[in-house]
């Protein structure tokens, strides 16, 4: 996937400024594509130059001039080429699990530390997902709402988040018990 994909996918729901989109990341984009600012708006540059957005000039009394962007037929077609297409699997890369693999040999107490930031951080995530899909879904159940909602790509999309960070903080947690109890055993003997 490109990041192409990701901008034209999050501009979906309507128009947005590149600030606009860059906090649209942040929120629920970035549980499966992370990208800075910096690259979105070099991002939407390319798009429009290659016709997929297409953007208008909002004039402000007490700000900037702004720059609106929406997806255009072509960014549409763009979207659907990429959605029939083979979906590659992911992979982890992720340096935190390579510290972890070698904790037989290096400061098991430092590794627990940063893998309770970790499991901080992905608590957050949590609580974070819980609220934007509470907002998603309105007053409706989950069930009642990804059967009859307007758009359920976002909320589906944000549930995947939510159990990649319970995962996360999971794993973590269980991780930070099997060390503490290995160090107490070792200390004991």
């Amino acid at each position: 996937m490109a990041l192409r994909h990701a901008v034209l996918a999050a501009l979906l729901d309507g128009e947005l400024s590149g600030y606009e989109l860059a906090k649209a990341f942040d929120l629920g984009v970035a549980n499966f594509w992370y990208a800075q600012p910096q690259q979105l708006y070099a991002e939407l540059t390319r798009l429009e130059k290659d016709g997929l957005v297409t953007g208008r000039e909002v004039v402000q009394e007490t700000r900037p001039t702004k720059r609106l962007f929406h997806v255009t037929d072509a960014g549409l077609a763009e979207l659907e080429g990429f959605a029939v297409a083979s979906a590659k699997p992911s992979f982890i890369r992720d340096d935190l699990l390579v510290k972890v693999r070698a904790v037989d040999h290096v400061d098991a107490a430092a590794l627990v530390a940063q893998l309770a930031e970790r499991a901080a951080f992905a608590q957050a995530k949590i609580d974070l997902f819980g609220k934007l899909l509470r907002s998603m879904r309105g007053d409706r159940t989950e069930e009642a709402f990804l059967r009859h909602g307007d758009r359920i790509g976002p909320y589906l999309t944000c549930l995947r988040g939510l159990a990649f960070e319970q995962g996360n903080r999971d794993w973590c947690e269980r991780t930070i018990t099997v060390l503490r109890e290995r160090q107490a055993a070792h200390v004991r003997h």
